[in-house]
């Protein structure tokens, strides 16, 4: 096993524990955060993303990464997206936190495992057709928040910082 291959278990473990940590991994919790009436996912993810902006920026500025983004294609977000949230509804969890749970032995998470997979599968099969249709809209390049606005990272991280903490204690004001 590679020392990345190491690293990414790693990393897989501790997040899967923090996940069940988290209590993000129940049932409840997806139901309440796809109602808007339990936070605790939207506060999870928040949280994740504060921390991995700012470990990506450090890695990046320090040579250690370089960052390589994907295109920014409208058709596959919208698609994707889509399919993401319909697949949550219909599921009652997101990629992540199927496997999560089906970790944990909830088995009936088994079925959104298997769709991801089932989902996949379709997607390589059909993936021409994809290039030709939904794929061809609009592409910006690979672009990031930064390159659109034209600012340094390092700019957007305090902005973004101050509107988590202000929805997060909008989030604890009420009770969610």
């Amino acid at each position: 096993m590679s020392t990345e291959q190491m690293l990414g278990l790693g990393t897989g473990i501790i997040f899967g524990f923090l996940l069940q940590k988290g209590r993000v991994l129940r049932f409840e919790k997806q139901i309440g955060a796809m109602l808007l009436k339990d936070m605790t996912i939207f506060k999870f993810m928040l949280s994740a993303i504060l921390v991995g902006m700012v470990g990506i920026l450090v890695l990046s500025q320090a040579g250690t990464i370089s960052l390589s983004h994907k295109p920014m294609n409208v058709g596959a977000v919208l698609l994707g997206g889509a399919l993401f949230g319909c697949g949550w509804a219909v599921m009652g969890y997101c990629p992540g936190t199927s496997i999560g749970a089906l970790g944990e032995g909830r088995w009936h998470a088994f079925f959104a495992a298997l769709g991801m997979i089932l989902g996949a599968a379709l997607y390589a099969r059909l993936y021409p057709f994809f290039k030709a249709t939904v794929l061809a809209w609009q592409d910006y390049g690979k672009i990031g928040l930064p390159e659109a606005l034209g600012i340094s990272p390092w700019a957007i991280l305090p902005v973004f910082f101050a509107v988590v903490i202000a929805v997060f204690v909008w989030f604890e004001k009420k009770n969610l």
